[in-house]
């Protein structure tokens, strides 16, 4: 897949996350995260699903990157929550198998991680709505990989590009692609007029030190 594509992806995907509201932007105004961070930002890519038009742009485009860097793939695996609605409509593009990765093991009945049929040494891209620090992304792929799955690498919807994460990725081998991340959709909304030229400097300073921003 060449560069263009890619940014065409980026550019697209952008604009999507931005018109639906999927992401805010709050620099006067920040949320509080689940792990006490602020943020002026806020995600939540499951808004996509409502929007058939929207869905389906992003199906074909995660479609594309894997049928591009991952000729062989056997099966689709969506990590839980956020990413099993997606992650359903890639496979089905795909017509490959489906299953999908819960953060822990259920506590009652077959006390089931991963839920689905999935043969040992299968050949598995991974699903993910976003990226942050990617603990509970790479949680799901040692899941995946303590059940003889082998894993060519995972896509995600929106990355938010922190070193914490790229790191995290590179010390556990796992081969990362997104169709959007941070610094492409700032400037989009700065293209479509979403945030005012004064705040970029508020939201590239909080992507450079999030834990402690604020």
């Amino acid at each position: 897949m060449d560069k263009q594509h890619q940014n065409n992806f980026k550019g697209q995907t952008a604009e999507i996350l931005l018109k639906l509201e999927a992401i805010k932007l709050s620099p006067d105004n920040p949320f509080v995260w689940a792990s006490g961070w602020k943020s002026p930002i806020y995600c939540d890519n499951r808004i996509i699903l409502s929007d058939p038009f929207s869905r389906d742009l992003i199906a074909d485009n995660f479609s594309e990157i894997i049928k591009s860097k991952y000729k062989n793939a056997e099966l689709i695996a969506g990590v839980a929550t956020g990413a099993i609605g997606i992650g359903i409509l890639v496979a089905q593009k795909l017509n490959l198998p489906f299953i999908y990765v819960r953060p822990e093991a259920k506590k009652h009945g077959r006390k089931n991680q991963i839920e689905g049929k999935a043969v040992q040494n299968q050949k598995v891209v991974v699903i993910e709505d976003l990226i942050s620090t990617g603990k509970s992304s790479l949680n799901a792929v040692n899941a995946l990989r303590n059940s003889k799955l082998d894993i060519l690498g995972m896509v995600a919807i929106f990355t938010y590009g922190f070193d914490t994460s790229v790191n995290n990725f590179e010390k556990d081998l796992v081969k990362l692609d997104t169709l959007c991340d941070y610094s492409r959709l700032l400037e989009k909304a700065l293209e479509i007029d979403y945030i005012k030229e004064e705040y970029l400097e508020t939201l590239t300073e909080w992507n450079k030190d999030p834990e402690n921003w604020g």
